[in-house]
């Protein structure tokens, strides 16, 4: 596990069935979201559980990196990886602040991982069910079971007040 560095929407629908982790682990990737929002990037953060144990985390770094593909996800995905020394990730679940954009939500159906916890809905780029729902499309070779909108105020207001704050840093 890494040490840790410590678009105001509605879910369209209300979170499947999810458990008493849920909020446990939604809350650290919170924390993820809240740091890569210290370090100037979009606040979006990302883990992954295997066994209830991180296997891998990740905060938003495209700008950081100078890298298109640095979402959360994939930052998560990339170290649960190398964790378990397989790209494969069965039996892993994805926490994440926000629903996946459609190239995260390809990266999660590769990677196998067999269900996606959301906070915020992404009614603009959401591949998880609000625009595209990629992760449980029949023609692809794998679905993951999806739950969103678990703690979505809080991942909602994080991502409204950033982009509040760029907005008047813009006008100044």
């Amino acid at each position: 596990m890494k040490k840790s560095n410590p678009r105001e929407k509605s879910d369209p629908s209300p979170p499947t069935h999810h458990s008493s982790f849920d909020e446990r682990w939604m809350r650290r990737a919170l924390e993820l979201a809240k740091y890569a929002e210290e370090v100037g990037e979009v606040p979006v953060g990302a883990l992954v559980i295997k066994d209830n144990k991180i296997i891998g985390e990740g905060w938003n770094q495209p700008i950081h990196n100078q890298d298109p593909t640095a979402h959360a996800e994939v930052v998560a995905l990339r170290d649960a990886a190398k964790h378990v020394e397989n790209y494969r990730l069965p039996d892993t679940t994805l926490y994440v602040t926000l629903e996946p954009c459609v190239m995260c939500a390809g990266a999660i159906v590769h990677a196998r991982v067999a269900r996606v916890v959301y906070g915020a809905a992404d009614l603009q780029n959401g591949a998880g069910g609000s625009v595209f729902n990629l992760l449980q499309a029949p023609p692809l070779n794998h679905s993951a079971q999806v739950a969103g909108g678990i703690l979505s105020e809080e991942c909602s207001e994080l991502l409204k007040n950033f982009f509040a704050a760029r907005r008047l840093d813009c006008e100044s």
